[in-house]
């Protein structure tokens, strides 16, 4: 089994009290937490080479790849929100981001629809996801069911993801546990379930 890291949507715009999506008012419980517990995490993938992805949600100039139920979701277009390019838009640097990193960039909340996700992970050779991010129920979640459902294993670090509330946490990570799209792991214990 060959595993891979992938790091979902960590940006300034979700993670940072100046992001756009906590000015919008939709700010993430215990993010802080989640962002240290992925930095721990992508330190322990790197230490033992295992390939890190990092997928970004970000919007062109203009937001025509918006769509219009994204669109409609919240008002980050007058922030300029989540806009390639930007501070927004960027990884947290908590993470040690950097421009050689392997990086896919996405305008859906499933980082395999319409990116190059699949063949990169394809193409590194890896058959086990390490999946953490944000947001738990909504780009997480649709991330760790696409991946399940492209025959990856996926084990999912959830005290290295984050919600709009505990709540919310929660019940994504029951979803994906307990309907089998992941196994429930935790940061600390990446280097054990990618033996």
């Amino acid at each position: 089994m060959t595993s891979a890291l992938v790091v979902v949507d960590m940006q300034n715009g979700f993670c940072e009290p100046a992001g756009s999506v906590p000015r919008v008012g939709l700010g993430l419980a215990g993010v802080e937490a989640a962002v240290a517990q992925a930095a721990a995490a992508v330190r322990a993938a790197r230490a033992v080479g295992m390939p890190v992805v990092f997928t970004r949600h970000v919007y062109r100039p203009g937001r025509a790849d918006e769509g219009a139920n994204l669109s409609a979701m919240a008002d980050l277009a007058a922030l300029d929100g989540l806009l390639l390019g930007t501070w927004d838009a960027e990884v947290v640097d908590d993470l040690g981001w950097s421009p050689a990193d392997l990086t896919v960039d996405k305008c859906r909340f499933d980082a395999f629809l319409w990116t190059s996700l699949d063949p990169l992970l394809r193409g590194l050779g890896a058959d086990h996801l390490n999946v953490c991010g944000v947001v738990t129920n909504i780009c997480v979640e649709s991330t760790v069911r696409a991946a399940f459902m492209r025959d990856y294993r996926v084990t999912l670090l959830a005290d290295a993801c984050a919600a709009a509330t505990p709540r919310l946490h929660e019940a994504g990570v029951e979803v994906m546990g307990e309907c089998g799209f992941a196994t429930v792991a935790r940061a600390a214990d990446l280097a054990t379930v990618s033996a």
